[in-house]
């Protein structure tokens, strides 16, 4: 089930919470969890049933695992040294068992291809599809794993566990929310009642997603579509459709992202549950290493401290920092989808974090900050931060490596300048649109900012890079939620919000649901 489907926004998400504040009303908050949870497990099903089977027995090996680790972790009378070795084990297992399961279903069809075109060889093997959200809920659960070695995680009940992994809003795409983050919220009082502030809050949010996927990112998708198509399709693509179509892939991919990542925050905001911060305008970052901590912020964290962290991180020296951030964002790329046009699209993002990495030492050791002495340098830092993401989600896009090296080249012109899907007025139109939207991007406020008080508080409060938490809404006092619904209320932001939702509704019921691009990974 997607987030922008009919079936979903009109009766998927208004029952569940219903049914679901019902059951606390009536004293029944456990099962009100196991309700909850079978929802998603629906919610889950409705793509596929028979990979059901795949995430409950994930849930069981881990929970039990898990149980297990923190058994052992938390005996404080028995000395490390003798429990130590029996934790290894267990972790080891616990890992191996999630990537064998990420392996053989994401990427044996890559490595089986891999050797074909290596030895000219023609082994073949029945194709395997990739079970919806697999990779999100074994990193996860990764994740829960190895805190429960460490002894960071507390000891959590099956349907606490349970409801963790496959509460809905998180589930198919992210964010990569931690068992301390979540589970806690659900055995908070601030769950016991429906929240007016936080449904207005949450459908907002969610508005606004809705209108990025529905109008911006499927829209952006027709003109990316069709270059790429060509690319893979032809002999050679134009500078003019070279251009468009990378532009638009990184519009598309952009606002369907972004657009994800409200819904899944709305949609949870309806139970009075708060996600971390996952997109933070990532193209107005000033270097690859701000991109980072913008784009999927709980991946890049993820990866940070359960990748990059336990290699020697940067603690190890420049060399060794180097290739730790190498090797992470290539393991980083090929999480992403199984092909090498994944890996370059990672290695590429590898060797930009070290030049910005080294560039960052060089300005340290001579004392001064470029970007702060002269603030022109910020603008065009920008602007080359955005050509190089630009440049690097051609590969992320492509079908193969061949079709991603014809868009390169003809970005260069070298295989003409004309157009041969838009001309006249149909290219000028191409052009405002595309133009309006990455006016909109660098612009525009991001949905934190649209969302805050006139006293120059936010609604999304500290939003440096890094933070991780939306604010826990019910904390807030009575007179700054009547500023929100002064905000709220006003007309022209009701009108605005009114004939976006009217203008989702009817594309969306007008034309075929398109699934999120994060689906695919």
């Amino acid at each position: 089930m997607i987030f922008s489907s009919a079936e979903f926004i009109f009766l998927f998400l208004p029952l569940t919470v219903s049914l679901f504040f019902v059951l606390i009303q009536c004293g029944q908050q456990q099962l009100a969890k196991i309700f909850l949870t079978i929802a998603s497990l629906i919610f889950y099903a409705w793509w596929n049933v028979s990979y059901l089977g795949l995430l409950l027995i994930s849930i069981a090996v881990n929970y039990t695992i898990g149980h297990y680790l923190q058994h052992l972790t938390a005996d404080e009378k028995e000395p490390l040294a003798a429990s130590i070795r029996p934790r290894k084990g267990l972790l080891f297992l616990g890992l191996l068992l999630n990537l064998v399961a990420l392996g053989y279903f994401k990427y044996t069809n890559f490595f089986i291809d891999s050797l074909n075109g290596l030895f000219s060889s023609n082994f073949t093997l029945q194709a395997i599809v990739l079970p919806l959200a697999l990779s999100f809920f074994t990193f996860t659960q990764i994740a829960y794993l190895v805190d429960a070695y460490r002894g960071t995680s507390k000891a959590y009940s099956l349907v606490d566990y349970s409801l963790f992994i496959t509460f809905f809003p998180h589930l198919i795409a992210g964010p990569i929310i931690h068992h301390h983050e979540l589970i806690p919220q659900f055995k908070s009082s601030n769950i016991n009642q429906i929240q007016l502030k936080n449904v207005a809050i949450g459908l907002t949010i969610f508005g606004i997603g809705l209108f990025k996927k529905v109008v911006f990112a499927d829209y952006s998708a027709g003109y990316a579509n069709t270059v790429f198509y060509q690319a893979a399709h032809s002999a050679s693509t134009s500078l003019m459709d070279s251009w468009i179509g990378a532009i638009a892939y990184t519009i598309q991919l952009y606002f369907d992202f972004s657009g994800y990542s409200d819904m899944a925050i709305g949609s949870a905001m309806l139970f009075n549950i708060q996600f971390p911060i996952n997109f933070n305008s990532p193209y107005k970052a000033i270097s690859i290493v701000d991109f980072w901590r913008r784009w999927h912020i709980t991946l890049s964290n993820f990866l940070r401290d359960y990748l990059y962290i336990p290699m020697g991180g940067s603690r190890l020296g420049p060399l060794r920092r180097h290739l730790n951030l190498l090797i992470t964002m290539l393991l980083g790329g090929l999480w992403h989808g199984a092909g090498w046009t994944f890996v370059i699209w990672g290695g590429m993002h590898g060797i930009c974090l070290i030049i910005n990495h080294q560039w960052n030492s060089w300005q340290k050791q001579r004392g001064f900050d470029y970007a702060d002495r002269y603030p022109w340098t910020r603008r065009l830092a920008v602007g080359v931060t955005f050509v190089t993401v630009m440049t690097s989600w051609i590969f992320f896009r492509a079908e193969t490596l061949s079709s991603a090296r014809q868009i390169i080249i003809g970005l260069s012109g070298f295989t003409g300048i004309a157009s041969n899907n838009w001309r006249g007025l149909e290219l000028i139109l191409t052009l405002g649109v595309l133009g309006i939207l990455l006016g909109i991007i660098g612009f525009a406020p991001n949905t934190q900012k649209i969302i805050q008080f006139n006293d120059r508080q936010t609604l999304f409060p500290s939003l440096s890079i890094g933070s991780r938490f939306l604010p826990v809404i019910s904390n807030l006092k009575s007179e700054q939620w009547m500023m929100i619904l002064k905000k709220s209320s006003s007309t022209l932001f009701g009108l605005g919000l009114g004939f976006s939702f009217f203008l989702c509704s009817k594309l969306f019921l007008s034309a075929s649901t398109s699934e999120f691009l994060y689906f695919n990974f």
